[in-house]
């Protein structure tokens, strides 16, 4: 027996110094940096026992390497599980990198939740809703560049091409020194160097990739750089060096700084390091305005809005520098902003992960008016992806680069073409009120012209042309109008990236009343063609046919309907909407005189769109209209079957590109089905 305990106590003895030594292993490679190899000590430390300083460090582990479901799977331990439940005091940080880390995955509205939280807890505001609507705003617009990979790109990451003359400069952790050189522990992969490569008008390259001297180049890392405009001055971000020396902050980080060199003769002189340097901080990613007497940069130092921000200094006449000034909170976040660039016109690109994007880093441009810098546009697909997209610049009026490491961990060069306008225009469009048989204009027609926020941007009587004109911005909008002997109208409108669009709203007449005056039940009873039998064999069919309080119910082809005004959404949404929520509650209200009817609600698209698309619109709207009438109108769900049918059951079939308007706008509908009384 003691024998047995004595064995039991030395196991347990050797398992605790083996979980000591597996942290210890993990705590030393996270601490230099060597996040893939702290992860699968974390792992194994973690699988033993689980503290909330362990699953912190796997989580950065995994983000800082792009494992992104890993990362997702430790950072909801974070803020929803145990520790999230018990312990508040976690990093909002945390909230900010599941908004990423989701959106890079693909599932943004759960992560739009987190970046709500996280907006929540430093006291500012978003509405999730309208994020959807921009964040689908970014995917869905009219592209406004042609990409493509660049052919000199490696299996390692290259990025930050720069274009002088017939040469791109760029920066890249290819190994072209020696076979066993020192590596970076973050990445495993060799330090950052600036290549140079000669190319065609086609981007061709015109003999091979050179790695710049050593007079630039060092053992360490130099990353992004910028040119003068006669490519005789450099400025270059690269590790911190002070006579030949690293210098280190309190962290024991060697951080990144910023250098200028000239070339005389062909030859690149020493480098010099920048005197508004400070020693603790990184400053990095130059930019020269297109007059070079500003220099642009990102940095960490203190007193910014987030961890980096942009900043830029004067440069004298005499070649001495102002002090740093901070872009303002219109540009710089809570979180990070890199890579700046001036265009010609002086317009500001750069990239950011705090302003909404598709994901981690995209690409923003802010317009120079007024001198100063307007609030900042995403550019979109395709510069733009649920990954890191970043160093977007121009090397003419309509031609660039930028870096981006979707469809892969490392970073690749991409050469860009601008078609289209990149900042917000106003486009032309028109309005009309037309009779729905004869298409002739409704005189006298009431209209309210409403954007996504449903505020009113427009109101008025029409005269006997039933017509006006807007200038607006691309996205959705609804257009509403009511005239005298005619049922009231509702279009949704999606204003494109085009002049010289035109909508049109069909309304339909009233029917005139009966012509010889009869009892109000029978009038009911004769137009919806009931047979007074009915009211012996079916009673309860005959009662609610008979019904004229609330929503009518009508009998088609056997079966019997809920006959509603429509039930509108807006354009790619499926959030039930106010106009439609009162419809929503008088039917709510009827089904309670009905305790026993039975529903089956049914939703239907138009053509337009994908098959796939359509139909998995309308089972989400069918969804939200059973999920209202539960949670809103106290209905039991129990008693309602919903579906969605798509484009499948047209009232009016016909290809998508002959259908009028008005012949969308009936096959676009929600159908309420009695299936049981």
């Amino acid at each position: 027996m003691i024998k047995n305990i004595t064995f039991i106590i030395l196991t347990l003895f050797v398992m605790k110094v083996s979980f000591g030594q597996g942290k210890t292993r993990a705590d030393r490679f996270f601490e230099k940096g060597d996040y893939s190899n702290a992860a699968k000590y974390y792992e194994e430390t973690i699988a033993k026992e689980r503290h909330k300083s362990d699953v912190e460090r796997i989580a950065i582990c995994y983000y800082n390497t792009f494992q992104y479901k890993k990362a997702a799977r430790y950072l909801k331990l974070l803020v929803n599980g145990r520790f999230g439940e018990k312990d508040k005091s976690y990093d909002n940080i945390y909230n900010f990198k599941l908004y990423q880390v989701l959106s890079a995955l693909g599932d943004y509205e759960t992560g739009l939740d987190y970046f709500k939280r996280y907006k929540e807890n430093i006291s500012e505001v978003l509405d999730k809703n309208d994020a959807i609507d921009i964040i689908e705003t970014f995917k869905l617009k009219t592209p406004d560049y042609k990409v493509e990979k660049v052919r000199f790109n490696s299996e390692a990451s290259d990025f930050g091409a720069v274009k002088v003359g017939d040469s791109v400069y760029f920066t890249s952790d290819r190994d072209t020194k020696q076979l066993f050189g020192k590596t970076y522990k973050w990445t495993h992969q060799p330090f950052l160097d600036i290549y140079a490569v000669k190319v065609d008008a086609k981007m061709d390259t015109v003999g091979a990739v050179n790695v710049l001297p050593k007079s630039i180049n060092s053992k360490l890392h130099e990353g992004n750089f910028c040119f003068s405009k006669d490519g005789n001055t450099l400025y270059i971000s690269r590790s911190n060096y002070t006579n030949g020396k690293k210098e280190f902050n309190v962290q024991s980080n060697n951080n990144i700084h910023l250098y200028k060199t000239t070339r005389v003769n062909g030859k690149w002189g020493a480098l010099e390091k920048l005197p508004f340097n400070v020693n603790g901080f990184s400053y990095q990613h130059p930019a020269l305005s297109p007059d070079g007497k500003r220099l642009y940069f990102s940095s960490d130092m203190e007193g910014g809005f987030g961890s980096f921000d942009l900043y830029y200094v004067n440069i004298n006449v005499d070649d001495t520098y102002g002090d740093p000034v901070n872009l303002g909170e219109a540009i710089n976040t809570s979180n990070r902003e890199h890579f700046p660039f001036i265009s010609q016109q002086g317009h500001l690109f750069f990239a950011s992960n705090g302003h909404l994007g598709l994901g981690m880093l995209d690409n923003f441009v802010s317009e120079w008016v007024d001198n100063t810098f307007s609030e900042p546009v995403n550019l979109g697909v395709p510069v733009n992806s649920p990954y890191d997209d970043f160093n977007l610049n121009y090397y003419s009026e309509t031609q660039g680069f930028f870096s981006s490491n979707r469809k892969r961990a490392n970073d690749d060069i991409y050469s860009f073409t601008q078609n289209g306008e990149i900042f917000l225009r106003e486009y032309i469009n028109t309005f009309e009120v037309r009779d729905f048989e004869t298409k002739a204009y409704v005189p006298n027609a009431q209209v309210r012209f409403l954007d996504r926020r449903d505020s009113v941007l427009y109101t008025n009587t029409l005269d006997s042309i039933a017509a006006f004109n807007m200038n607006l911005l691309a996205g959705n909008y609804q257009l509403k109008a009511k005239a005298e002997n005619y049922f009231p109208g509702n279009l949704q409108v999606a204003v494109l990236e085009e002049q010289d669009q035109k909508h049109v709203l069909y309304l339909k007449k009233v029917p005139p009343p009966p012509p010889v005056e009869v009892d109000p039940v029978e009038a009911v009873i004769a137009e919806k063609k009931i047979d007074k039998k009915l009211e012996k064999e079916d009673p309860k069919r005959f009662e609610m046919l008979t019904d004229v309080e609330g929503p009518p119910i009508v009998e088609k082809e056997g079966k019997l309907f809920f006959e509603l005004e429509p039930i509108y959404f807006d354009f790619d949404m499926w959030n039930i909407r106010a106009d439609s929520k009162k419809v929503l509650d008088a039917l709510a209200a009827k089904l309670e005189r009905y305790p026993n009817i039975h529903l089956k609600i049914s939703a239907h698209t138009d053509s337009r769109g994908t098959v796939r698309y359509n139909q998995i619109l309308s089972e989400r709207r069918a969804e939200a209209t059973r999920n209202y009438l539960a949670l809103e109108g106290y209905v039991n769900a129990r008693r309602m079957k919903f579906q969605g049918y798509g484009e499948l059951q047209p009232i009016v079939p016909c290809p998508m590109l002959d259908c009028t308007d008005e012949e969308h706008q009936l096959n676009r509908r929600s159908e309420f089905e009695i299936i049981a009384y």
